[in-house]
């Protein structure tokens, strides 16, 4: 059995998956000031009853490193970075506690600038005066030859707790981005590192032995020990859990609108028959662009419990939320009422409801039945209109799906997925205004754990092979390795789907469900003079993001919706079982 857990802005979603489908599910408050205590609770009435020996794995969405960098909660974080020539390195500086520092490699790795070590000596001393306990190091071109990043560690590591280095976390060359994407792994590897110590010491006292595995932005998954070497690999694995929630249930041959509309917030993304876009460089959070792969997904401060408020210029829903509906208790009135108001609502105090909305009717000079009506179809229109924002910028760029580049016409979903708490009262309304077929995924209400729960292990190897050095590289896997006389693009392909391979397995992938694909392999003459030299070859490969065989099948059929159906569940206390 499968435990599967995704920890939202106003519900922690948890399902039990075994062999004949979903055994469990259930929705626990979170509880943002104690988000460890809401995952034990969730896993603790999850496995009520179950035999431990029976689950074999837990696969875990957490918000926690993307909420800390997003409201710069992190910890501090001393860079020492060589640039050599070119631009300069304070361009891209990540925070006061920021060294530009001696060195160079040129792009195919040989040295033209030694580090100074007494330099760096001196820089560690003033970071440890300063009470920085972790550290950055990176190189312009370290994926090409990491050796200076090394040497820097090695003169560093005694007077700090941990040292990060570029070239372990991409083998893409990118060297803002590169700085970037090591500063975030640093500045919340603290925190990771709590959230994991506390996990793995309540599961033992509970004598759970489960494996945990946490979801990655890419849609994929990794075991939790293997997290803890590039912490950063956890930010949006929220909005990747609701993208998969819905792959089961998407048309194979359509572009669709997936729509995540919880309390706080809508996620949305775009799948391309039945796959889902990449932002193949990197994904960009509180300000830093990053070499951290992830699905192309887009959220908007809209959901069942924003805040609705009368401005100046008309009726605004969110994007802040306050806390739950009124008719839950909340504070101020949000389109949750305003569905209690038009009979939509599932339990709850209607008569608080209706009080609250008569406050935004009565602003507005209408009846309470027009505002909810207002309300709902404000909502909505909020929603399209992040969507259709999103597809615009997609249509700007080259489209990547997790596969491959897509090159066919432009992007124009004409079918929308909708999950989430409030999904079937949502696609009423968004099938009037939305040209094409409006559906709701199984289990909408818990559809991100399920998604969580079914994801596969992935990872991707980046591998440059210099025949006239004689020498393949892949320094995020550490592996250096000399080359003989006629090596070529084929024998790299080899070598980078086998460290592949190996490292999927490490992260906990199984042998005979592996789908490794190449996604990049390239070949460069070098020429000095007027005679070719050698060649630059480069390969990049990947696990295909995608849902584990034997599951999918389980969970997959869409259902339509319609009044009748919304009606049913109104009514139906099995979490949107149909």
């Amino acid at each position: 059995m499968i435990i599967g857990l995704d920890v939202g802005g106003t519900h922690t979603d948890v399902v039990l998956i075994g062999e004949k489908g979903i055994a469990n599910a259930i929705k626990v408050p979170t509880e943002t000031s104690d988000l460890f205590g809401t995952i034990l609770e969730s896993l603790t009435r999850i496995t009520q009853g179950i035999d431990p020996g029976t689950i074999n794995r837990a696969v875990l969405s957490t918000t926690l490193t993307t909420n800390a960098i997003v409201q710069r909660k992190t910890a501090p974080v001393g860079m020492l970075v060589a640039g050599g020539p070119g631009i300069d390195p304070d361009y891209f500086r990540t925070g006061e506690h920021y060294y530009s520092v001696a060195g160079a490699m040129d792009h195919r790795g040989r040295e033209i600038e030694p580090i100074d070590a007494e330099q760096i000596r001196q820089v560690g001393q003033r970071l440890k005066a300063a009470g920085i306990r972790l550290v950055g190091v990176v190189g312009k071109f370290s994926v090409r030859n990491p050796q200076h990043e090394l040497a820097m560690g090695r003169l560093l590591e005694a007077d700090f707790d941990r040292v990060f280095y570029g070239h372990r976390f991409s083998g893409q060359l990118n060297f803002p981005r590169r700085i970037a994407t090591t500063y975030l792994n640093a500045a919340v590897a603290p925190i990771h590192q709590d959230f994991f110590e506390a996990v793995q010491k309540s599961l033992q006292r509970q004598g759970l032995g489960t494996p945990i595995r946490l979801l990655k932005p890419d849609g994929g998954n990794m075991r939790f020990a293997a997290s803890l070497d590039c912490p950063a690999q956890t930010i949006l694995s929220g909005p990747a859990a609701s993208v998969m929630g819905a792959v089961a249930s998407a048309a194979k041959d359509q572009q669709t609108l997936v729509l995540d509309i919880g309390g706080t917030t809508t996620d949305m993304a775009i799948l391309i028959d039945g796959v889902p876009l990449l932002d193949p460089v990197g994904v960009e959070l509180g300000g830093f662009k990053t070499l951290i792969r992830a699905l192309r997904t887009h959220s908007i401060g809209v959901g069942g419990d924003s805040m609705v408020k009368v401005e100046a210029d008309g009726l605004r829903v969110g994007p802040e939320r306050i806390g739950l509906a009124m008719a839950y208790g909340g504070p101020v009135p949000t389109p949750t009422d305003a569905f209690h108001v038009l009979g939509l609502g599932e339990g709850g105090n209607c008569r608080r409801a209706r009080e609250g909305i008569g406050e935004i009717a009565a602003a507005l000079g209408m009846n309470l039945e027009a505002a909810a009506e207002l309300i709902f179809e404000t909502a909505c229109r909020q929603i399209l209109d992040g969507a259709a924002a999103m597809t615009a910028r997609i249509n700007r760029e080259p489209v990547y799906t997790v596969h491959e580049l897509y090159e066919d016409s432009r992007i124009a979903p004409r079918r929308m997925l909708i999950l989430g708490g409030p999904a079937p009262q949502f696609a009423a309304r968004l099938e009037t205004l939305f040209d094409g077929p409006v559906q709701v995924v199984p289990r909408w209400k818990v559809a991100n754990a399920i998604g969580a729960a079914l994801a596969r292990t992935t990872c991707e190897v980046a591998l440059l092979a210099d025949t006239q050095q004689r020498m393949a590289t892949a320094p995020e896997e550490n592996f250096f390795q000399e080359i003989r006389d006629g090596f070529n693009r084929r024998d790299a392909e080899q070598i980078a789907l086998g460290l592949l391979r190996d490292k999927a397995l490490r992260r906990g992938a199984k042998a005979e469900a592996l789908e490794m694909e190449l996604i990049e392999s390239l070949e460069f003459n070098m020429v000095r003079g007027f005679h070719t030299a050698g060649k630059n070859i480069r390969v990049r490969a990947q696990v295909k993001p995608g849902l584990i065989e034997g599951y999918a099948a389980l969970v997959g059929e869409t259902c339509a919706v319609s009044s009748a159906d919304i009606l049913k569940t109104s009514a139906d206390p099995s979490l949107g079982r149909h």
